[in-house]
């Protein structure tokens, strides 16, 4: 097993006060977000290619025939893309090549137009014809940079060099062990399976089986276990790269042990603070609170030779810097860096710095049972992607769910403090006993798209009610 890292890098001219007032005061997030200044090197065109390389089989050219078809032809629009254009039109109509493909008559799409796209098309006969160097030089590279740097009122310092210049990373999975089974995924700078690991690596040494989903008591200790895992993740993880990473005493059972008596009262933890994993030089960090959005995008696949891949693709917020060239949208990656450099006089992990690559929670999750894929998984979802695929698959491993029961299964998820519930289900009904637990509550949507596979003697897939995912298979 092995990791692809493809994620967005600042660029060279990026600097640690990029989202910074002149005062030094860090910036609103969508003041950030809509223009230039947010544009990370794109990175999932070039980890696109490097699969192919190393694993492709079919002919790269002939991978890009549906997509040019369809953006040639065009799809119908869903009623969720026309609601979220619809909500979005303000900075959507900012800039004048993205108003005039969502706002084609001057109003937003809606639900049942047909959206054609012949500029992408275009794009997409370059990079099949000429190979991935048509995205990362030349004529595409130019304009992106040209419309990077010319955002109005918030231009960013993207430059053809930073695109030339991008490179894939192979990384090592992130393991741990849990229910007689390895769950393994991305590391730094994916916070994911770290944080996932964490949470799952305290549960272990609770029997949720017993307790059953409905019980109270499951989700005082999931909620409390996620809640000491993101303290470590605020405090620890960036880009291993750039700073020091206790990575191994992250997830070293003893410490996990250790952190997991933390949960062994009654009540939720009043309070909660980064632990001292062993090497801890990195306690030398100050604590992060990087807003991420739930704008992205999983697929689970298993092959005929039981191959699997867990990938997760984002350009951060729902349309990214609102920034429109070529026919796509460019991200706003550099807004999952820390606006703020140093918290308490320390230095934040996760501040900007040139060609650094910013946290991610993507958490692509591959489980083993006996050295092979037992469960293949991952979700968009922003910070709460970790608490989405956790609770998947404790609903799997502990809970006894089929893949697609475990993917539906209503959301509860903590990560500060606040126990979100998924409003309108079952999880909503856990408010008043989860409160006299000490716990504050909030009832809200919570978007999450999980895609699955369990793997035994047929492939069962799972697709989550919540968004427009399908399960296929042949």
């Amino acid at each position: 097993m092995t990791t692809l890292d493809g994620r967005e890098t600042a660029p060279l001219a990026a600097t640690p006060r990029l989202f910074q007032t002149p005062e030094g005061e860090p910036l609103k997030f969508y003041d950030a977000v809509v223009g230039g200044r947010s544009v990370g090197t794109p990175g999932t065109p070039m980890l696109l290619s490097e699969a192919h390389r190393r694993w492709g089989r079919a002919d790269w050219a002939g991978l890009f025939t549906d997509a040019i078809g369809l953006a040639e032809d065009g799809f119908i629009v869903s009623p969720r893309l026309a609601d979220l254009v619809a909500g979005d039109a303000d900075r959507l109509g900012r800039f004048p090549a993205t108003a005039a493909y969502f706002f084609p008559e001057g109003t937003p799409i809606a639900a049942g137009d047909r959206l054609t796209n012949p500029a992408y098309a275009d794009t997409l006969r370059r990079i099949a014809g000429e190979g991935v160097a048509a995205f990362y030089t030349g004529p595409v590279a130019a304009d992106i940079v040209a419309t990077v740097q010319g955002a109005e009122g918030n231009p960013g310092v993207l430059s053809e060099v930073d695109l030339a210049l991008y490179k894939v990373k192979e990384r090592p999975a992130v393991c741990v062990d849990y229910r007689a089974h390895d769950v393994c995924g991305m590391g730094p700078p994916s916070s994911g399976a770290l944080t996932v690991g964490q949470i799952l690596g305290m549960l272990g040494q609770y029997d949720l089986a017993a307790l059953g989903p409905d019980a109270p008591e499951s989700w005082r200790l999931i909620g409390d276990a996620s809640r000491l895992a993101f303290a470590d993740r605020g405090r620890y993880m960036a880009d291993v790269d750039f700073v020091p990473m206790p990575v191994k005493g992250l997830v070293d059972p003893a410490y996990l042990s250790g952190r997991a008596d933390l949960l062994s009262g009654d009540d939720a933890l009043p309070e909660v603070s980064a632990g001292t994993p062993d090497w801890d030089h990195a306690m030398l960090w100050g604590d992060d609170v990087a807003i991420e959005f739930p704008s992205t995008s999983h697929i689970s696949i298993v092959d005929g030779d039981g191959n699997a891949l867990s990938m997760t693709t984002t350009i951060e917020n729902g349309f990214g810097s609102r920034l429109f060239v070529r026919g796509f949208l460019l991200n706003n990656e550099l807004t999952d860096f820390s606006f703020r450099t140093h918290s308490d006089g320390a230095p934040i992990a996760n501040r900007v710095e040139p060609g650094k690559r910013p946290r991610s929670s993507m958490a692509p999750t591959i489980v083993l049972s006996d050295g092979k894929p037992a469960l293949v998984i991952g979700s968009p979802g922003g910070s709460r992607i970790i608490g989405y695929v956790a609770q998947a698959i404790i609903a799997h491993l502990d809970w006894g769910m089929d893949v697609q029961a475990a993917v539906a299964l209503p959301h509860a998820v903590n990560r500060f403090g606040t126990y979100d519930l998924e409003a309108g289900t079952a999880a909503a009904d856990l408010a008043p006993a989860l409160e006299a637990m000490g716990f504050k509550v909030n009832t809200r949507d919570l978007n999450s798209g999980l895609h699955a596979i369990a793997v035994g003697d047929v492939l069962q897939g799972g697709a989550d009610p919540r968004r427009e995912g399908i399960a296929l298979g042949e």
